[in-house]
């Protein structure tokens, strides 16, 4: 009996927590925007590259304040080689598929701040750096931002935010006696946004 009375509060609470329907919480969006990343612990000169992020939107509100968001973002990054490598004073491009998962927290005029991981799975390698294979498949590391998306009125669901992210994993495949392969990427990303 008190199995059955526990079972039916935590039914009636998560009813009451997610409303009529748990897919009314979930909302889908478009977001683009300019990267400039770089590589750390590189073992050469390197500057930040230019580059642009776009792609989809899948958010769902946990609560009013709180909701998990997942994009899917075809994104372009790497650095500029300035000196020490066989690529001196080119540009180092990488172009991954980058899938963040983070936890929103929305204050009630609209800023919101968001922390969680991120995987890049590596779409196109970067060209004449003499190595087959010279980035590796899998990238991972963590990633934060804030922003501000408008809560009410025609533009509804608008937004603009900036976002940080820094990698875990081990760039570089190749294998070198002169340079190492163990540089990460770190890119900060700028994005507009609108989320139905």
């Amino acid at each position: 009996m008190k199995k059955t009375i526990l079972l039916a509060v935590i039914i009636l609470t998560a009813h009451a927590g997610f409303g009529q329907s748990p897919w009314k919480r979930f909302h889908f969006g478009i977001k683009g925007g300019a990267n400039y990343s770089d590589f750390t612990n590189a073992g050469f000169e390197t500057e930040g590259l230019t580059g642009f992020h776009g792609g989809l939107i899948v958010n769902f509100d946990i609560t009013d304040r709180l909701s998990i968001q997942e994009d899917f973002l075809y994104s372009t990054q790497g650095a500029k080689i300035k000196n020490g490598f066989s690529l001196k004073d080119q540009d180092l491009k990488l172009s991954y598929l980058s899938v963040p998962i983070v936890l929103k927290y929305h204050s009630n005029i609209g800023l919101y701040g968001e922390i969680g991981g991120q995987a890049n799975m590596l779409l196109e390698d970067a060209k004449n750096t003499g190595y087959k294979d010279f980035a590796e498949k899998i990238d991972a590391g963590a990633v934060a931002g804030i922003g501000y998306q408008f809560k009410t009125g025609p533009v509804k669901g608008l937004g603009i935010g900036a976002r940080y992210y820094y990698g875990f994993t081990d760039v570089g495949k190749f294998t070198s006696s002169s340079i190492g392969s163990d540089f990460r990427n770190n890119v900060l990303q700028a994005s507009v946004f609108c989320i139905f």
